[in-house]
């Protein structure tokens, strides 16, 4: 026994009390540890929870919460209760929130190589396709072409490209003439193209306004009509790919660089994911939608004739190609990254 191990004894033996007082300090520093292992990170959604995002949202949580063994706690925010539309990507930045998930086109200005994921109109792909290409395409571009350099992306998904819904039956360009319809982001100079007067709302003032009477129609993909009730106010879906949303969910670069790398390493796994299961979710609930919609308000699916889609395509793509031209002419990549969208479409039929 070494004299250091004898003096230890010893002293046990002299003052009794000490081994009761070790044992507390030994509790303390364990309780210590563990407490500095607990994680709680703020998520923040503008939608309600009842939609699609902020589902997906709530199965993150709860499979980080699960895959640490309880390490990370994740508290959800949706509805804007934290962070609104007009202020998440900043919010994330200040630390208002560690996780925020928006639209990009809210914030056009700000991605406006990453808003050609959803900006193009006629293209025909379900949401789990797109999701999954959208993903792909941000881990292949630069962070700092996508506006993406200040965050660390959780992932990315997409709805479904944008029908038009409307209160009276629209198979024509004349029937949409003079119509306000609500528009998301940049589906402005679509709707003004093709004869209606575009309003652009976000998703938290669409319903009111349909309900007011203040436009006659949206342009969204079709789960808001059960998920916000939105059958109640329109009749018709005509149907003619629009724009796409794109959606990211960024976290707080500090926050993350502050994280044990085995919780890192699970929030990275869950990336491709979560784009895929956003997707895969929302395309079966929107035949969900459609039947009840169907079923509850007589909500009727519209199919343009071959000659009016097509009438309708030919003035389409000139925006589609003057978006690109006036991407490209910023410096970035728009060309590039719109051939590998559609690349990555066609490899994930």
């Amino acid at each position: 026994m070494t004299c250091k191990k004898k003096l230890w004894l010893e002293s046990f033996r002299r003052y009794p009390h000490l081994a009761h007082l070790s044992g507390m300090c030994a509790g303390v520093l364990l309780s210590t540890s563990a407490l500095a292992d607990n994680i709680n990170l703020s998520y923040a959604f503008f939608a309600p929870s009842q939609t699609f995002p902020a589902v997906q949202m709530e199965h993150w949580a709860q499979e980080l919460h699960e895959r640490t063994d309880g390490q990370v706690s994740v508290n959800t925010f949706p509805g804007g209760t934290l962070l609104s539309a007009n202020n998440m990507f900043d919010g994330v930045l200040n630390g208002v929130a560690d996780i925020g998930l928006s639209a990009t086109s809210y914030e056009p200005g700000r991605f406006p190589l990453l808003n050609l994921a959803g900006n193009l109109t006629g293209i025909e792909v379900n949401s789990q396709i797109a999701s999954q290409a959208v993903y792909e395409l941000i881990n292949e571009f630069p962070a700092e072409a996508l506006g993406l350099e200040e965050f660390k992306v959780i992932t990315a998904f997409t709805s479904e490209p944008g029908y038009l819904h409307t209160q009276d039956p629209v198979t024509s360009l004349a029937d949409l003439e003079g119509q306000e319809i609500r528009v998301p982001g940049d589906s402005t100079a679509v709707v003004q193209a093709l004869g209606g007067v575009p309003v652009g709302l976000s998703q938290a003032e669409t319903g009111e306004a349909l309900q007011a009477g203040i436009v006659s129609g949206y342009v969204g993909s079709r789960e808001t009509l059960m998920d916000l009730q939105y059958a109640r106010n329109v009749s018709y879906i005509t149907d003619y790919p629009l724009t796409n949303v794109v959606f990211v969910a960024v976290m707080n670069r500090q926050r993350w660089d502050s994280l044990p790398e085995n919780v890192q390493q699970e929030i990275n796994a869950l990336g491709a994911e979560m784009a895929s299961y956003a997707g895969e979710y929302l395309d079966g609930h929107i035949q969900e939608s459609l039947e009840w919609a169907t079923d509850t308000h007589d909500v009727e699916q519209l199919v343009l004739s071959a000659d009016e889609a097509e009438r309708w395509k030919s003035i389409l793509e000139p925006i589609n190609e003057r978006r690109l031209e006036e991407v490209a002419a910023m410096g970035f990549p728009a060309f590039e990254l719109r051939d590998r969208f559609l690349e990555l479409i066609e490899e994930n039929q």
